[in-house]
C-alpha cells in the first residue's frame, strides 16, 4: 500500500491517498478554506493508478468551496480517464453542489469512448433504463396525486386549471385553424388527382372526412401542442426550478405534482378533444373548398357524402386519441421541466427534450391505438 504525502500542519487541508485492491481510496482531512492553498490532484496522485476512485469523508474540521473544487478536479479526471468515481460517502450538500458545477462545465470536458463499442452500448442502455424509470416514477406520482385529489376535489386548483385551458386551448386556435385548413386542402387536392382518374370524384369527401376524423385531426393538433404547449410547460417549470420556487413549495409541504402538474394535465386532457373536433371541421371544410373549386362538386353533395362515410365510432376513436395525446404531451412537458438543470442552458434543453419526447409518445401511442382499434373492430 502506498500513501501520498500530506501537509504537516493539522489544520491545513490534507488528503491521504492509498491503493486498496483495485480501488484508489482518497480520504479527506483537515480544514479546507478557499483562502488557503489546497492539494492539487495531479501532484497528489503521483504514480498511483486505479480504474476506480473512492472519496472518503475523514476528519474534516471545516470546509468551503475549496473542497468542492478539489472534488470537482477528481471527478473530471475520472471522466477523462474513463474511471469509476464513488462519491457516496460525501455529504448530500456537497454532492448537490458538485452536480450543479458539473452541469455548468459539462461541455468543457470531452472524452472518447468510440473505441469501446460494448462500453458505449452499455452506457446507452443504462441511460435508457434510468430515463424509463424516471418517467415511470413520475407517472406513478401523477396517478397517486390524481387519486388523492379525486377524494378531495376542493384542494384542486381550478383557477390555475382554467387559466391553463385558456393558454393551451383558446390561445392555440389560430395556429390550429391554419394548420387544419391547409391539411384538409392538401389531402383533398392529392385525393382529387387520384380519384379523377377513375371517375370517382365524390369519394374525395370520404377520404378527407375519414382521415381527418380518425387520424389527422387529433394527431396534427397534438403535434402543434407538443411544440407549443409542451415546450412552454417545460420552460415554465424549468425556470421555477432554477429560481428555487419548486424547492420553496416542497419546504412549505406542498407537492409540486399537485400544485403545478395536475392542473396542466387536466387542462390539456379537456381541451385536446375540443381542439381536435375543431380541427376536424376545418379539415373537412378545406376539402369542401377543393371539391367545389377543382371538381365542381356542390357543397350539399359533399356534405351528404361525408355524413355517409363517417359514423359515431370514427368520431369517438379520434376523441379518445386526442385525450390520450393531451395527457402524453402534458406528461412530457412537466416531466422535462421538473427535471431540468438549474441553469438557463438546462431550461433550453428541457424545452427541446419536452418537444422530442412528446412527439415520440404521440407516434408510439398512435401506432398502439391503431392495433387496439383494429382488434376491437373500431
Amino acid at each position: 500500500m502506498r500513501a501520498a504525502p500530506t501537509p504537516t500542519t493539522a489544520a491545513d487541508p490534507r488528503v491521504h491517498a492509498s491503493v486498496q485492491d483495485d480501488w484508489l481510496v482518497v480520504e479527506l482531512r483537515g480544514t479546507w478554506r478557499i483562502t488557503e492553498p489546497r492539494p492539487v490532484w495531479s501532484q497528489l496522485r503521483g504514480g498511483l493508478e486505479a480504474r476506480r476512485v473512492k472519496l472518503k469523508w475523514g476528519k474534516l474540521e471545516g470546509w468551503d468551496s475549496a473542497l468542492l473544487l478539489f472534488v470537482f478536479e477528481v471527478r473530471q479526471w475520472c471522466r477523462v480517464q474513463g474511471a469509476y468515481c464513488d462519491l457516496t460517502e460525501l455529504p448530500v450538500a456537497l454532492q448537490k453542489l458538485l452536480g450543479q458545477l458539473l452541469v455548468v462545465n459539462e461541455t468543457k470536458v470531452s472524452f472518447d469512448r468510440a473505441g469501446d463499442f460494448l462500453s458505449t452500448v452499455g452506457f446507452a442502455a443504462q441511460d435508457v433504463w434510468a430515463k424509463t424509470r424516471e418517467i415511470a416514477t413520475f407517472v406513478g406520482e401523477c396517478v397517486l396525486s390524481a387519486s388523492a385529489l379525486a377524494k378531495l376535489p376542493a384542494k384542486f386548483r381550478w383557477r390555475d386549471c382554467l387559466d391553463q385551458m385558456q393558454q393551451c386551448g383558446a390561445m392555440a386556435l389560430p395556429i390550429v385553424s391554419l394548420i387544419s385548413l391547409l391539411v384538409g386542402l392538401i389531402m383533398a387536392y392529392q385525393s382529387a388527382i387520384l380519384m379523377r382518374q377513375f371517375g370517382a370524384d365524390i369519394y374525395v369527401a370520404d377520404a378527407v372526412g375519414l382521415v381527418m376524423v380518425r387520424e389527422m385531426g387529433s394527431m396534427m393538433t397534438a403535434i402543434i401542442l407538443a411544440g407549443r404547449t409542451g415546450a412552454a410547460f417545460a420552460a415554465t417549470l424549468g425556470n421555477m426550478k432554477a429560481g428555487e420556487e419548486i424547492d420553496a413549495l416542497t419546504t412549505l409541504g406542498i407537492r409540486p405534482v399537485d400544485f403545478l402538474v395536475l392542473p396542466r394535465l387536466v387542462a390539456l386532457a379537456v381541451m385536446m378533444p375540443l381542439l381536435a373536433l375543431y380541427a376536424n371541421a376545418l379539415g373537412i371544410f378545406g376539402g369542401l373548398l377543393v371539391a367545389l373549386g377543382l371538381l365542381d362538386i356542390p357543397p350539399a353533395a359533399y356534405w351528404v357524402q361525408t355524413q355517409s362515410a363517417i359514423d359515431l365510432s370514427d368520431v369517438c376513436t379520434g376523441l379518445i386519441k386526442a385525450s390520450a395525446f393531451g395527457l402524453l404531451v402534458g406528461l412530457a412537458g412537466c416531466h422535462c421541466g421538473l427535471r431540468a438543470d438549474r441553469s438557463a442552458e438546462g431550461v433550453g434543453r428541457a424545452a427541446t427534450s419536452a418537444v422530442v419526447m412528446g412527439l415520440l409518445f404521440i407516434i408510439v401511442f398512435d401506432a398502439l391505438f391503431a392495433v387496439v382499434f383494429n382488434v376491437f373492430g373500431l
